[in-house]
């Protein structure tokens, strides 16, 4: 016969395993919930959500330290970001350099100042300032568009200098498909964004294979036969763990990047 001290504990016992199996099945339930929040926000992302080029080249903008990252004597900003844009400080009718000295090779691309005078003046800006040594590549495509994604200082995707700059040469590529796409050929330099007009800041995509996509990424680079050919075998290496966006197999890590202005023969 059980005793009512018994019947009290086996009671006890068996409401603790029912708030136990409540609390295993709230913890599925928020695992799961989760895991649908964290495949909705890769869609955003894939898909240009915050609509980054239909593959989340996304560019942060204000979360660096624009303390660190800006001259005091520069000029606001049109865009109204929490930093000021760099003061003009280049010749908007040269043609720059940008040399990349990275781990898979020196990548090299010219800028016209002409047609974006404000896209190579942050870029000369924060060269400069060593903004881009010690970062990486980030981020790698190999399905639908083909580029390589860099300037990050956070590595993640979310960094940038603390200002923004305003889209320029827009319709350098021509005028958009039925679709709305451009095609953004092989060699290409363009900003990366937000998804929101002028919203450049230090990250940009190199491409490597010709990719149609919105004509809302500034087209500011050619990038040289030399660094042309490491930029696609980075690309053949393919991402990390097989995916078709993500790190890639072959890390880039920027060693050094300067900006010159180009003399007689260069570009």
């Amino acid at each position: 016969m059980v005793s009512s001290d018994q019947r009290r504990r086996q009671l006890a016992r068996k409401k603790f395993e029912r708030q136990q199996q409540r609390r295993e099945e709230a913890r599925r339930r928020a695992r799961r919930r989760n895991a649908v929040i964290a495949a909705v926000l890769a869609v955003v992302v894939a898909a240009g959500g915050a609509a980054y080029l239909s593959v989340g080249l996304a560019d942060g903008g204000s979360r660096d330290d624009a303390s660190q990252r800006t001259d005091p004597a520069a000029e606001p900003t049109e865009s109204g970001s929490a930093a000021p844009e760099p003061k003009m400080a280049i010749d908007s009718e040269a043609t720059y350099l940008m040399s990349l000295d990275t781990s898979q090779g020196d990548i090299a691309f010219t800028m016209d100042a002409a047609k974006t005078p404000r896209t190579v003046n942050s870029f000369k800006y924060l060269a400069d300032k060593g903004f881009f040594d010690g970062t990486t590549c980030h981020r790698l495509t190999t399905e639908v568009i083909f580029v390589l994604q860099c300037g990050d200082p956070e590595g993640d995707g979310r960094g940038g200098p603390g200002y923004t700059i305003p889209d320029e040469n827009l319709t350098a590529l021509g005028k958009p498909a039925a679709d709305g796409k451009v095609t953004y050929p092989a060699g290409t330099v363009a900003m990366a964004n937000t998804g929101r007009p002028n919203s450049g800041g230090s990250q940009f995509f190199l491409v490597y294979q010709d990719s149609k996509l919105p004509p809302s990424y500034t087209p500011f680079g050619t990038i040289d036969e030399a660094g042309l050919s490491v930029v696609k075998a980075v690309g053949a290496a393919g991402v990390a763990g097989g995916a078709g966006d993500g790190a890639p197999v072959k890390s880039v890590s920027v060693k050094s990047a300067s900006v010159k202005k180009a003399t007689a023969g260069e570009g």
